[in-house]
């Protein structure tokens, strides 16, 4: 993500970087033989046969945090397109040094 110099490259970087810790914590989440919590008659009613819900509550909250910063970084680069008329960024550097 830091090697690119293109900043629409950068966004995309940066989303499949957070899908994958997003897949790491659930992963490490799971519990062989365990099922969600939800009461089952079916099921005992111990705890140890349901998984925790608490890591799958923080990843879906990081994931609507991360809707949000991919939205707000692509609007940040509409705009930036629109002023400089590039996504990459030594030629968005030298336009700004030019202007000022």
């Amino acid at each position: 993500m830091v090697g690119k110099r293109n900043l629409f490259k950068k966004i995309i970087g940066m989303n499949i970087f957070q899908t994958a810790i997003f897949l790491f914590f659930i992963q490490g989440a799971t519990k062989p033989g365990a099922t969600v919590p939800v009461w089952d008659a079916r099921i005992s009613a111990e705890v140890a046969g349901y998984i925790n819900p608490l890591p799958h509550v923080l990843i879906l909250t990081a994931i609507v945090v991360s809707v949000a910063t991919t939205g707000v970084a692509l609007a940040l680069l509409i705009t930036i397109y629109r002023r400089y008329r590039s996504l990459e960024e030594g030629t968005i550097l030298e336009r700004m040094r030019q202007s000022s």
